[in-house]
């Protein structure tokens, strides 16, 4: 579900065809401005929306001043690019408290949370797998389900990963976001907790 950016050595979710493109022309910009890309899905035909869901590079969620200087980097890119004849529009979006799964360093950020995934191929007859977010390993999800057993997902082979709303996941997303506003405001800056336990395009 996550691939590599050859050139910049950025980790990308997996993805495909025009999609794979867009993210890895916008993903290095991104990068620079301190986000990284966490999904991009293009829909519609007629005029096309590029969806890009984001967050800060310390795993924190980004602000509406943070999604529209996205929107600006990613859209002047996708303006020289041209990689879609005709009208688009462009959506930027914060990944959310529950975010989506979509790279192994997001299995590994989140350990100790709880997690929903599908498969688009059944993994010993079995698409739907919920449980603890164990981390990643060798190109894999592993999530520890409700039995105690763990199952192995492969990357590439996951349809759609979320994690699970709860309190402890809220109270780690804001402390995170408590030392990333911190760190913004000029003060001493503290290491991030480990969270174990619109704008219109080209016209």
């Amino acid at each position: 579900m996550s691939q590599q950016n050859a050139s910049s050595d950025i980790e990308l979710p997996h993805l495909t065809g025009l999609e794979a493109r867009i993210a890895e022309r916008i993903a290095p910009t991104l990068a620079d401005l301190g986000y990284e890309l966490v999904r991009l899905s293009v829909l519609g035909r007629d005029t096309p929306t590029i969806q890009i869901m984001a967050d800060r590079a310390n795993g924190s969620l980004i602000s509406v001043d943070d999604c529209e200087q996205i929107s600006h980097a990613a859209g002047a890119i996708l303006d020289v690019d041209d990689p879609i004849p005709g009208a688009w529009m462009l959506e930027v979006s914060s990944a959310g408290i529950d975010r989506p799964l979509t790279r192994a360093k997001d299995w590994e950020r989140f350990a100790g949370h709880l997690a929903k995934a599908e498969l688009d191929v059944p993994l010993n007859g079995r698409r739907r797998f919920s449980g603890t977010v164990m981390g990643a390993r060798d190109g894999n999800a592993i999530i520890r389900l409700d039995d105690g057993t763990e199952a192995v997902l492969p990357l590439v082979d996951i349809r759609k990963a979320r994690l699970v709303l709860t309190d402890a996941l809220i109270e780690a997303s804001a402390a995170l976001a408590g030392v990333s506003s911190e760190g913004e405001d000029g003060g001493e800056a503290r290491q991030a907790p480990k969270l174990n336990p619109k704008k219109p395009g080209k016209k």
